[in-house]
């Protein structure tokens, strides 16, 4: 078992939080337009990066917010949440972009903003 940092509430144990997938996954603007192949690809296609991943999660047995969770896919390890609407405190190589660098110590960073990101 590990601890999550909630941006509103604080660390608290992991079976407090829910999982809500890929975080940043722009709607459609006008879903009547589209076909019916690009509405599947909206709801259903996701990046599965290995590495850092940013993803949502929801507090549902606390504060019931959702949020959003920076966290490495290799090693379980949380390294940044942070507040739905609010930029992600690194960059992150998600949704196609795999070969896109992460600035050094940026990652050690966005950790010590989180409080750590227990494993």
């Amino acid at each position: 078992m590990f601890c999550i940092r909630c941006p509103y509430c604080g660390d608290r144990d992991q079976i407090e939080f829910g999982y809500g997938g890929e975080a940043h996954i722009v709607r459609p603007h006008e879903p009547e337009a589209i076909s019916d192949a690009q509405w599947a690809d909206y709801v259903f296609m996701r990046t599965n990066t290995k590495g850092l991943f940013a993803e949502r999660w929801v507090h549902s047995a606390g504060c019931r917010r959702w949020f959003n969770a920076l966290r490495d896919t290799a090693t379980d390890r949380f390294v940044a949440t942070y507040v739905i609407g609010e930029k992600p405190p690194l960059p992150v190589t998600q949704g196609g972009d795999e070969g896109a660098p992460v600035e050094e110590g940026a990652e050690a960073e966005a950790a010590e903003i989180a409080g750590g990101g227990r494993p």
